[in-house]
């Protein structure tokens, strides 16, 4: 069984997530600390729970999730693992970083790439891959469907959805895919989203002003 620790980091509010068992398997999704306090705040939980981080994970490749990648790697040796789809936004990155005035360590990229459908390991645990782009290029959520959470990156807000003014967005697709790929997920399916509160599919399906189901 899988828990859960949210930390909300950097100037974008960004929800990053440890996710780990009780045999101390660790994933790492979305880092986004900025700065030596966010760094601490993650490694200590990591050490005061004696955690062994098995794998990077990024939902997508946008400034506030990637921020942390190159720490993480650096102190763990972990290569981030997202859908090679985004590996022109992360690119980016490097460009758009100075001209909103942060400090940007650049991340490492690996040799492989997460695909549109799949399972990632974690322990005993499975992640299983759901493709949603649209907020981004080649967005992925990673659904845990024993436990019925869903780590939703910027695709499914409570009462919101992910901005598609950004390059690489898509407002159309955006709402296809939360319908036919987030909707048709049980209504008891918790959403832990890249920003802001957790929410259920259930509740957003109808609530959410941009799209009900």
């Amino acid at each position: 069984m899988l828990q859960i620790k949210t930390f909300t980091f950097n100037p974008y509010q960004e929800n990053t997530y440890v996710l780990y068992d009780e045999h101390r398997n660790c994933a790492i999704i979305d880092p986004g600390m900025y700065g030596p306090a966010d760094e601490k705040l993650l490694t200590d939980f990591i050490e005061q729970h004696d955690l062994i981080p098995q794998i990077l994970l990024n939902t997508h490749c946008h400034i506030d999730h990637v921020l942390g990648n190159r720490f993480i790697f650096d102190q763990y040796g972990l290569y981030p693992q997202f859908h090679e789809g985004e590996l022109s936004v992360l690119v980016e990155v490097q460009n758009y970083a100075p001209q909103m005035g942060f400090r940007y360590e650049i991340s490492p990229i690996g040799d492989t790439f997460l695909g549109e459908e799949g399972i990632i390991k974690i322990g005993n645990d499975e992640l299983k891959l759901i493709f949603v782009p649209g907020h981004s290029p080649a967005h992925l959520c990673f659904y845990h469907e024993k436990q019925q959470f869903l780590i939703g990156g910027d695709v499914l807000f409570k009462n919101s959805i992910g901005r598609t003014d950004l390059p690489g967005g898509n407002h159309e697709l955006l709402l296809k895919n939360i319908k036919e790929k987030i909707y048709t997920l049980p209504n008891e399916v918790t959403v832990y989203p890249g920003h802001g509160p957790t929410t259920t599919v259930g509740s957003e399906k109808v609530s959410n002003p941009y799209i009900r189901a």
